[in-house]
């Protein structure tokens, strides 16, 4: 029971922790275990995984990851679609570990467990039942 809660609330953090470090919640660029430090470096990190669009349609791109990744947090946390959530946050995990496999080479996806993130989403859409979430709350309801 706890085990599915626990990876909901990992992956969720992860993805928060990442959307914080570009608003420069976790230090400013160039403090230690900052990895952007603001919106203008997490961007320009977007467009080198990103080298096959546009650089003009980058921040678009940027946006659009980082409200997923928000938006993917909160329905973890909360429980609500779970298998649902679970496969498009492993997606676009995968997405991540694919673009920057190519563009940075693999051993960045090792550095970030793209691989193990979205393994544990993958692993979660399969749990039988999530008794801790919204989900359960809305099955109990229409008994």
């Amino acid at each position: 029971m706890y085990n599915q809660l626990f990876v909901r609330i990992a992956v969720s953090t992860a993805f928060l922790s990442a959307v914080a470090d570009r608003f420069g919640v976790w230090g400013a660029p160039g403090a230690s275990h900052v990895s952007w430090g603001n919106w203008a470096n997490f961007v320009a990190y977007s467009n080198t995984l990103n080298f096959f669009v546009p650089e003009s349609f980058g921040n678009i791109l940027a946006i659009g990851a980082t409200l997923l990744e928000v938006v993917l947090a909160i329905l973890l946390l909360i429980g609500y679609k779970l298998r649902f959530t679970a496969f498009v946050a492993g997606i676009l995990l995968i997405s991540f570990a694919i673009v920057m496999t190519l563009s940075l080479g693999i051993k960045s996806t090792f550095d970030y467990s793209v691989w193990v993130g979205a393994a544990a989403c993958f692993l979660l859409r399969t749990a039988d039942n999530f008794p801790i979430s919204i989900d359960r709350y809305i099955e109990l309801r229409k008994k």
